[in-house]
């Protein structure tokens, strides 16, 4: 496996490359292009900056997170067509430039839902959080509000303001996609693609559903290992994969991992490996990585993946604020430095262990 963090960009990030360079164990990052929109082509000038950028920091492009979908696409309407060209121009753009892994998600409307970005923990650190209950009172207007005064100043992905400016007429446009019809966009999506994959050896990774269950009556089709299954049998080029993020698919204590990981061996092209806590159905906080401080089992997790042969990027995924730090929620430096030693160290030792 190669460890990695996720960037946003010298203009987007509050974290360097230069100090994710000197975190142990950590050999590249998960960038984007984080000032485009969904549907726009990416220059290929752009990307080949981006990917020198990082390069001069010492450090790898090891994929990218994400190129977006346009909407048009997820709902299925005639438009789709160009904009899949759109994106089938982008992956030409990004194969030429020797990147080839995209992590990316068919989630309508919103990428990831939280009811806190700052839940105060009792350490003194502060996480994101997931209430349904609380969910389930807001409405979205006081939602958003909410996101912004928390977000500490960054753009959040997902939620960028161009994108919320729109949110009612975005859920009117998905007033008749149900997940039948959603899973079969995202099969033909995934169908008129996959020639460009192959020519570039570009592995597709879809991000599970955040949380993983409906929120404000939008389909999730990306949430259990019965789901999951369907849409790599639906297209079963290996280029067809998954992103296996255990915050997300934790967020349902049901989703068995471990089994997960084994079940599609082979086809898991990057790794989000993060703890959540359980507090009662539907209700989880964002937990530190180690497996004594949340519900999942961070040991079983990483076996899991090691006894599969997974050998593709791997990121800590979502940390606490700690000691401090003033960051885009979930993507300061600290805790996901721990996060990444403490994973690091797991792998070795499973390693070490396996070599006697």
């Amino acid at each position: 496996m190669e460890m990695t963090l996720r960037w946003y960009g010298a203009k987007f990030d509050s974290v360097t490359l230069q100090q994710i360079r000197q975190v142990p164990m950590v050999k590249g990052v998960i960038t984007t292009l984080y000032d485009t929109t969904p549907g726009e082509v990416w220059p290929i000038e752009r990307v080949r900056a981006m990917k020198e950028e990082v390069k001069a920091a010492g450090l790898r492009l090891s994929g990218i997170e994400s190129v977006n979908i346009h909407d048009d696409i997820k709902v299925g309407v005639p438009s789709r067509d160009k904009y899949i060209e759109n994106y089938i121009a982008t992956l030409e753009a990004l194969g030429q430039n020797d990147i080839h892994m995209v992590c990316y998600n068919f989630m309508p409307v919103f990428d990831w839902t939280r009811s806190d970005l700052k839940k105060p923990l009792p350490d003194g650190s502060t996480a994101l959080s997931y209430d349904q209950e609380l969910i389930d009172k807001i409405d979205v207007d006081s939602m958003l509000s909410s996101m912004e005064q928390k977000s500490d100043g960054f753009v959040l992905p997902g939620w960028e303001p161009e994108r919320m400016a729109r949110v009612k007429e975005l859920f009117a446009m998905y007033r008749d996609v149900d997940e039948e019809k959603l899973f079969q966009n995202l099969v033909y999506f995934l169908k008129a693609i996959m020639p460009t994959c192959k020519k570039y050896g570009i592995c597709m990774a879809i991000h599970p559903d955040d949380p993983a269950w409906p929120v404000f009556n939008l389909p999730r089709i990306i949430t259990s290992k019965e789901k999951i299954q369907r849409m790599l049998d639906a297209v079963p080029d290996k280029e067809n994969g998954l992103t296996l993020c255990t915050g997300s698919l934790g967020s349902n204590p049901k989703n068995d991992i471990p089994d997960m990981i084994h079940a599609f061996r082979g086809r898991i092209h990057f790794a989000h490996v993060r703890n959540v806590h359980h507090i009662a159905p539907g209700k989880f906080d964002e937990a530190p990585h180690p497996t004594s401080l949340g519900s999942l089992d961070m040991y079983a997790i990483m076996k899991a993946l090691y006894d599969t042969g997974f050998d593709g990027p791997i990121r800590p995924d979502h940390g606490r604020m700690i000691w401090g730090e003033v960051a885009m929620p979930g993507y300061g430096l600290y805790d996901r430095a721990l996060g990444a030693t403490y994973l690091s160290g797991l792998w070795e030792a499973i390693d070490r262990s396996s070599a006697r």
